[in-house]
């Protein structure tokens, strides 16, 4: 039994998993400080100073500083503000993804030889080539 979890643990589908996965935590905490630190500033301040984070709706009757006062208090808060920080992050995660994969394709597609036929053996050859390799026979 221990032989068979050792094979599957060590396949090649399972590493390249694990790897993801750890790549994909580090990456999304740099996509988290780019969202946090570089993308909301600008827009808040866009927007008149607005600190996202910081935007609530109180529905407990009483008043507080901040969201996180709130919270704090167990009051309750309707954080929208958050909501946009996350649906800025999930925006910026796809547009990452997107451009990964689409970098990945990239790099993925083949070049497309073009072909001509030798007139003896009718073998397809490549259009730059002098010299069928199946008949060896000079092409034009």
């Amino acid at each position: 039994m221990f032989k068979e979890f050792k094979e599957f643990a060590l396949k090649g589908s399972v590493m390249d998993l694990a790897v993801g996965v750890i790549v994909g935590g580090a990456v999304g905490k740099v996509v988290t400080s780019v969202v946090t630190d570089v993308v909301m500033p600008p827009i808040g301040a866009l927007l008149g100073a607005v600190d996202f984070s910081n935007l609530y709706v109180n529905m407990s009757g009483r008043t507080f500083s901040s969201y996180e006062a709130a919270k704090a208090a167990g009051a309750a808060v309707l954080g929208y503000g958050t909501f946009i920080n996350a649906v800025i992050y999930f925006l910026v995660i796809m547009l990452v993804v997107f451009l990964l994969v689409k970098m990945m394709n990239k790099l993925r597609r083949q070049k497309v030889i073009e072909t001509k036929q030798c007139p003896r053996c009718l073998t397809g050859v490549p259009a730059e080539a002098t010299r069928c390799p199946a008949c060896t026979s000079d092409l034009e």
